[in-house]
């Protein structure tokens, strides 16, 4: 029983813990699926400016809802900034869709049911299906702010605080 446990220990936090991108390190250039259906590159994103990336685990969950919203609600500022901002969830492009639509969200969605955007940023996921809450500002390509347990409530104002104190 003893080395049964042993082996569970040594197993969960390979799905508990990850080590996200770190601040300072080049931002992942990865092409991904919008809740449109379209391709997006995100090279020629950042290009444009400064992009916000936050991950989340599940549409239409309560707290994601929260979270959507309150960036939704502080658009205008966010705006401001030439802030883009892409929300990132493991859901199909149809869920997100109607998640967008439903709430009215003037920002992007991105499906990522493969991974390949959440493995490019390292990001932790709960027993390897659903994002953990992580968000990332990415400002010339290189990651410059980022928050690991990112609150729902204050996701708009927590990045804005960020791209406020680097100008």
């Amino acid at each position: 029983m003893n080395r049964l446990f042993a082996l569970f220990v040594m197993f969960i936090p390979s799905f508990l813990i990850a080590n996200p991108i770190e601040v300072g390190e080049k931002a992942p250039t990865v092409t991904v699926t919008t809740h449109t259906g379209e391709q997006l590159d995100l090279a020629e994103a950042y290009a444009i400016g400064p992009v916000l990336i936050y991950f989340y685990p599940r549409a239409e969950t309560p707290g994601c809802t929260r979270q959507a919203c309150n960036i939704r609600d502080n658009f205008d500022a966010i705006e401001s900034y030439g802030l883009t901002i892409l929300g990132v969830s493991r859901d199909s492009v149809e869920k997100l869709a109607e998640f967008q639509s439903n709430h009215e969200l003037p920002f992007t969605l991105i499906a990522d049911e493969d991974r390949v955007l959440g493995g490019a940023f390292k990001v932790g996921s709960w027993m390897g299906m659903a994002y953990r809450r992580q968000t990332f500002l990415v400002v010339d390509g290189v990651v410059a702010w980022r928050d690991l347990s990112a609150s729902p409530d204050s996701q708009s104002e927590d990045a804005l605080a960020a791209l406020r104190a680097m100008n």
